[in-house]
């Protein structure tokens, strides 16, 4: 196995771990099981444990914003502003049941980054990557219709995640009673109006 595939399978393992055992219950064993690897894998490729586990679940956030971005811009072009939005909503929301595994990932590590500073670290940097992404993707939405962000991009996308992430919660919780991509958008719409 090469260096470059062992360190997938942990990655991958990792994930496994998280979504099925959390965070404080994932040991160093279940990590070798989980990717077929050894257990001195995981300090020559991360360090340790808890460096792999960090790594696992910013690359899941990572991964995230990659896809809405393929999602926004991939065939069929842009459209409208409100088609881009729908677009990137469904990505955002609609994939919801598709992604449990990552999302369940993604909400481990909020409660460990509290106590953990190298995990609030990775953290606030895959947000950060996130948010230039998300600014990069309006930017280029705004030249290819011709118009300016009527807020500063960097507060929009803040906010869109700020959403996404209060409706992966309750949709963790309680599936059946989270609106989906179409009624986000509407929602927004009709928040538009009202203090329009």
């Amino acid at each position: 196995m090469s260096r470059k595939e062992a360190r997938e399978r942990l990655l991958a393992g990792a994930v496994t771990c998280l979504a099925e055992k959390g965070y404080a219950r994932t040991t160093a064993r279940d990590l070798v099981a989980a990717s077929g690897t050894n257990l001195a894998s995981i300090g020559y490729h991360f360090g340790g444990k808890d460096a792999l586990l960090h790594e696992a679940i910013a690359d899941c956030f990572e991964a995230w914003t990659e896809r809405v971005e393929r999602t926004i811009f991939g065939p069929g072009g842009v459209g409208s502003p409100r088609e881009l939005l729908e677009r990137a909503m469904t990505a955002l929301v609609d994939v919801f049941d598709e992604l449990r595994p990552q999302l369940v990932v993604c909400l481990e590590g909020y409660p460990a980054a509290l106590r953990e500073s190298a995990l609030r670290d990775k953290l606030a940097a895959a947000y950060a990557k996130s948010r230039q992404a998300g600014v990069d993707m309006l930017r280029r939405a705004g030249t290819e219709f011709g118009v300016e962000m009527p807020v500063a991009p960097e507060v929009l996308v803040s906010v869109l995640i700020a959403i996404t992430d209060g409706l992966m919660i309750q949709w963790l919780l309680d599936p059946e009673s989270t609106p989906d991509a179409r009624q986000v958008v509407q929602a927004l719409a009709a928040l538009s109006q009202i203090t329009g």
